[in-house]
């Protein structure tokens, strides 16, 4: 009975397609408990390539101009998934949009990206991978006050006090930069900036996700951001030419494929279907995939204050969810 059923899904698709609805659930509607541990575990895994991935540009970004580096890494991964999209079966149907919805799609997601990753890459110049995924873990805090949830009032004294503790985790990361004076300081200030800016493109993709599968919204916001950038990357070109090295090739291929299509995939795909409060939960492995990667790859040090800071932004988003 199961060979026949799998025989006849095989002639009705592509095998890779099969292969992908069986084992990452990305291409079914999430109906059963199964599906949903199918989103959680796709989204434990975007946190470890993210996690990588932001060591990996920290590398980059420290010889490559950082736009053309980001713009060149979602214009590749973009055009990749459109391709598979557009000419074969594998990544599922193709949705046919609006006029209206294709504008929106260049001036509030693909936009939106494009100032997260300049702002993104500007700051892994200045200060070290595991700060900046902190500043990230923050975002669940800022979808509160973006979604005003912390006026004043009897209720909101949990959520006012989650978010205390969220500035009080990043301030942590700040305060030897401003008690020094050291020029890092706005590394800092970017990193906080990166974290706002992703809290408005997650916001603007479960908005897209609404119409559009996962992929989808990968796809034409990635090329699209890249598109945006391309002015400020020739700037850069032109004033800061790039150093050619096998090594940086695989790290930016690596970023392309895994750090970019991969993980951005599962995120936007968990977006369709869970609220962005749950969804912004898994973003909280970032931070620890990313310190271990750095410690690995980077030999960057696990310091005391990091822990605390990292502790204090977790409790913080722990009780704003809570609450």
């Amino acid at each position: 009975m199961l060979a026949a059923a799998w025989k006849s899904s095989l002639e009705k698709k592509n095998y890779l397609a099969v292969v992908l609805e069986a084992n990452l659930g990305i291409l079914r509607p999430v109906r059963d408990r199964s599906h949903q541990i199918s989103i959680g575990l796709g989204l434990v895994l975007a946190a470890v390539l993210w996690g990588s991935n932001n060591v990996g540009l920290r590398y980059l970004v420290q010889q490559w101009p950082p736009v053309w580096t980001g713009a060149s890494r979602f214009l590749c991964a973009g055009m990749l998934l459109t391709a598979g999209l557009r000419f074969t079966g594998w990544l599922g149907p193709t949705t046919r949009l609006s006029r209206g919805a294709q504008i929106q799609l260049w001036f509030r997601g693909g936009f939106s990206l494009a100032a997260y990753i300049a702002v993104c890459n500007g700051s892994l110049q200045y200060i070290p991978s595991s700060h900046f995924a902190l500043h990230l873990a923050a975002a669940p805090v800022w979808v509160l006050i973006w979604e005003g949830q912390l006026a004043p009032s009897r209720h909101s004294f949990p959520k006012m006090s989650a978010a205390l503790l969220t500035f009080s985790g990043v301030l942590l990361l700040l305060w030897p930069a401003i008690r020094n004076g050291q020029a890092p300081w706005y590394g800092e200030a970017l990193g906080v900036c990166a974290g706002l800016l992703w809290t408005w493109y997650t916001r603007e993709s479960q908005v897209h996700v609404r119409e559009m599968t996962g992929i989808e919204v990968t796809a034409a916001t990635m090329w699209r951001a890249g598109v945006w950038l391309l002015p400020l990357a020739a700037f850069e070109l032109s004033v800061r030419p790039i150093h050619w090295d096998l090594r940086l090739l695989l790290i930016q291929a690596y970023s392309i494929v895994f750090g970019g299509a991969a993980a951005f995939v599962l995120w936007n795909r968990a977006l369709k279907h869970w609220p962005a409060s749950r969804v912004f939960l898994f973003g909280n492995l970032v931070p620890v995939s990313t310190m271990v990667w750095a410690f690995v790859l980077l030999n960057e040090p696990v310091t005391p204050r990091l822990g605390w800071a990292l502790l204090l932004i977790l409790a913080g988003v722990w009780l704003g969810r809570r609450s």
